[in-house]
């Protein structure tokens, strides 16, 4: 990787890389908002299947254009790692709209029900221009919703229906977005372009638009309940062969699936005994449920409310900034300002958004408030805040997007593998705890609570899905929803309104959930694997800095670009 001091000329990988961006962004305003690319914050995403075959059509002309570019097009290990991840990413959205995955489908997120209200979090909201920019897209909301609506009828009729169990659920969602004094009302309700009140004109524009998208949620929770619920299927699980291609999507690897559903079984089981051990340490002779509830019942450890609870993630995630730019990680400057917010939706999750190409949009943790909850517990959430901020997805996310003199935009914005992006988060956690930042045992169970859950992901998620042989645990034989849930019950600790969300997206989203752990396996193989090779050369901040500067290509691809050939 050239020096950050020598910026690199673009060479026609690069052009090419970029040209995809452009014309990705004008199919899909929505991911175009997400990734922080300009000029198309008033246009709305095409969900019909005329959408779907023209970005898939994209992504066959880009890999045609990269396979006609000449050999010394790739002029350098930069240009080799670009052309490898494209040919990766590209190819596999090619593979899955040949086999019609993806197009059509519904769960409790990652479909256009959900990112079509999403995406009205990330826009900027200051001035009555930017508002106008709101009031604009959401009178488009009824055109996406009705594309994304026409699409779901079309699975149905092409024998690709989505399972009953996320047409309930994504129904319900749906309804709620549709409600009167909901997101939509309370969007425009908050308008203060300027610090004042919108004028008549703007103000009239928001209420028709936010009028406008509620009116289409509710059309879609029916076309849900009257459409999509009497054709759907009755089964949870995908089957192997589709698994197989949506476990390469999200890892950017390809895995023994039946090797990394036995190692979920053990993992979940050192995972267990090493809870057992730090309960004794918060109270001897307690089991890991009664260290918990002594945790929870902790006052140091509580906070009264969702203000104080988002106060107490910026001062620590302002700490980590601080404390791991000193030594351990380059932290650039554009990168020591992370916004810690309360979500409008109230999943319960904790998730980050990116910063923009320009870096005028930070990026921001978010938290989701679950209906009820009053009180706020820190124990948990440590981990939680360096798995979204720094070491985690914001370095990580952040660090690519500052490396504009090296890396191109589809390297900077696009090229994201789950595995990557998700294995380095978690593999973030395990390195606070190596450095000492997670010893408290509150902290430390916090980490391991979410560990095990992470675990028990790939355990529920690859036996589901690719029908294999359930521990005796919960009766052995095939995998179903109901011994899922049974799982999830023994090992994981969330609440039980989290752990029905989590559910439910397992059961809908094959091969995510496991992306997490399993990256973070192959993450710490690929540390042990530079470490053995350069022995007393290792330079642990140096991997770090090798290994980010690549952006979130595929393991595979990382593996080979920390190679020696590389």
């Amino acid at each position: 990787m050239p020096d950050a001091t020598a910026p690199r000329q673009p060479s026609a990988v690069d052009e090419l890389a970029d040209a995809h961006v452009d014309a990705y962004a004008a199919l899909d305003p929505v991911a175009a908002t997400g990734m922080g690319a300009p000029g198309h914050d008033d246009e709305m995403t095409d969900y019909s299947p005329a959408g779907d075959v023209a970005r898939a059509d994209l992504a066959r002309r880009t890999l045609a254009a990269l396979e006609a570019l000449p050999a010394d097009a790739v002029r350098d290990d930069v240009d080799a790692v670009t052309v490898a991840a494209m040919r990766e990413r590209l190819g596999l959205e090619v593979e899955m709209a040949g086999a019609g995955v993806g197009s059509g489908e519904v769960t409790v997120l990652a479909t256009p029900l959900q990112d079509v209200r999403e995406v009205f979090d990330l826009m900027p909201v200051a001035t009555a221009d930017e508002w106008a920019v709101v009031a604009r897209r959401l009178a488009l909301v009824p055109d996406a919703l009705a594309g994304y609506a026409t699409s779901l009828r079309a699975a149905c009729d092409g024998g690709r229906a989505p399972a009953r169990r996320q047409v309930r659920a994504g129904a319900e969602q749906a309804a709620e977005f549709a409600g009167a004094g909901g997101f939509f009302d309370a969007l425009v309700a908050g308008a203060r372009p300027d610090g004042a009140a919108p004028g008549d004109a703007l103000a009239a524009d928001l209420e028709r638009g936010a009028a406008a998208a509620r009116g289409a949620y509710a059309d879609l929770a029916r076309a849900l309940v009257e459409d999509v619920l009497p054709r759907a299927r009755e089964e949870d699980a995908c089957g192997r062969e589709e698994y197989a291609l949506r476990s390469r999507l999200f890892l950017g690897a390809e895995v023994d699936l039946e090797e990394t559903y036995a190692w979920g079984l053990e993992e979940v089981a050192l995972i267990e005994a090493e809870m057992a051990r730090v309960a004794e340490r918060i109270r001897p002779g307690a089991g890991v449920e009664e260290a918990i509830a002594v945790l929870d019942a902790d006052p140091a450890r509580r906070l009264p409310d969702a203000a104080a609870f988002t106060a107490w993630m910026q001062r620590l995630s302002d700490w980590a900034v601080e404390e791991l730019g000193r030594e351990h990680f380059d932290v650039p400057a554009p990168l020591r300002r992370l916004e810690c917010r309360i979500a409008p939706s109230a999943s319960g999750a904790i998730y980050y958004t990116g910063p923009s190409e320009d870096l005028s949009r930070p990026g921001r943790m978010w938290f989701s408030v679950p209906p009820g909850q009053t009180s706020f517990s820190t124990w948990l959430d440590t981990t939680t805040v360096f798995h979204e901020g720094v070491p985690g997805h914001h370095l990580q996310v952040g660090h690519a997007m500052v490396r504009s003199d090296v890396l191109n935009r589809w390297r900077r914005t696009m090229a994201w593998s789950s595995g990557y992006g998700e294995g380095w988060a978690l593999y973030a956690e395990r390195l606070m705890a190596e450095l000492g930042h997670l010893d408290d045992p509150g902290d430390r169970m916090g980490m391991l609570v979410g560990s095990v859950l992470r675990a028990s992901r790939v355990v529920v998620d690859i036996g589901l899905h690719c029908g294999l042989a359930a521990p005796a645990e919960v009766g052995g034989g095939t995998w179903d929803a109901d011994k899922v849930w049974a799982y999830l019950t023994a090992h994981a600790r969330q609440d039980e309104p989290v752990r029905r969300f989590e559910h439910l997206r397992y059961l809908g989203w094959p091969g995510q959930a496991p992306s997490y752990k399993v990256g973070e396996r192959l993450w710490l193989q690929l540390r042990e694997e530079v470490r053995a090779r350069e022995g007393e050369a290792f330079d642990l901040r140096a991997f770090h800095r090798r290994a980010l500067d690549l952006g979130a290509v595929g393991l595979d691809v990382l593996r080979a670009a920390m190679s020696p050939a590389a």
